[in-house]
């Protein structure tokens, strides 16, 4: 039986961003992230724009709201440090790969000037920011924990929240050689009555 109605249309898939436009945007990520680490969250905004070379109209069209940036900056980063996971796992043995795994959480935690400040604020555009680094770091800890403790070097059954805890709240952002040690002697703690 015919009709008059038009057929459904097939739902579009979304486009692809162009070249220009996702050059730009990973330049301002990276450029935010390089001021923020030097400077904290309240840099100018032109510290971020000439680092990245692009115009201020570029920025506030990707990012109309400063608090849009951070979140953007910190997801962009979470997200780097978890992928690291796989290829530190891949290149080194797993107590290794845990140790330097460790390090750049540490050097995140460090560089992240501001942004405690920032996510204790109230503002509502920080909400769900904690959530996220903990849903995106625990099963990344909990992995490299797993598979070093079945080589036998460090303990079973750790708890990857109370690990990523410790780090987050001993980390120096003003003396990297302190943090480095710190992570040493987290590692010893994990060591003992290993095996």
């Amino acid at each position: 039986m015919a009709t008059d109605e038009a057929p459904c249309a097939a739902p579009q898939a979304p486009r692809a961003m162009r070249r220009d436009v996702r050059r730009n945007l990973d330049a301002l990520l990276a450029a935010a992230a390089e001021v923020f680490r030097a400077e904290g969250v309240d840099a100018p905004v032109r510290h971020i724009t000439e680092r990245a070379g692009v115009g201020v109209g570029t920025l506030y069209r990707h990012f109309p709201l400063r608090s849009d940036l951070i979140v953007a900056v910190f997801r962009h980063e979470v997200d780097a440090l978890m992928a690291a996971a796989a290829p530190l796992s891949a290149a080194h043995p797993p107590v290794e790969a845990l140790v330097r795994w460790l390090e750049r959480l540490a050097g995140f935690v460090a560089t992240k000037r501001g942004l405690s400040g920032a996510l204790h604020s109230g503002d509502p555009a920080y909400e769900g920011l904690r959530e996220y680094f903990e849903s995106r770091f625990v099963p990344v800890i909990e992995g490299l924990t797993d598979a070093a403790a079945a080589t036998g070097e460090i303990r079973a059954g750790l708890s990857p929240f109370d690990l990523l805890v410790t780090l987050a709240n001993v980390v120096d952002p003003d003396d990297p050689a302190y943090t480095g040690r710190v992570v040493g002697l987290l590692m010893d703690g994990l060591r003992y009555r290993a095996g």
